[in-house]
């Protein structure tokens, strides 16, 4: 069985503990109802995630359908210029 040779002081012992801890968890405030929620997740309580509204009533919310796109208007082909030789 493996004996150490000399005693670990109480110093020696803490400092190797330091970074044996609990880690707090990276909570931030809902910016809609101020729940304290998980940061880059939808919040329980309102149902909002980064402004909108993803969860309502238990259910997904579905994207908004999106608003009908106007056609381009076909540009007129430019008229051309005369050329020098043209114009005498």
């Amino acid at each position: 069985m493996a004996v150490p040779q000399r005693r670990i002081s109480k110093t020696r012992k803490r400092m190797r503990r330091t970074h044996f801890k609990l880690q707090a968890a990276g909570l931030i405030t809902c910016p809609n109802c101020g729940a304290m929620i998980k940061s880059h997740r939808v919040c329980p309580k309102c149902g909002y995630y980064d402004g909108k509204v993803v969860v309502l009533n238990g259910k997904l919310v579905k994207e908004e359908p999106k608003k009908a796109e106007k056609k381009p208007v076909a540009k007129k082909p430019a008229a051309k210029k005369a050329s020098k030789k043209e114009e005498k």
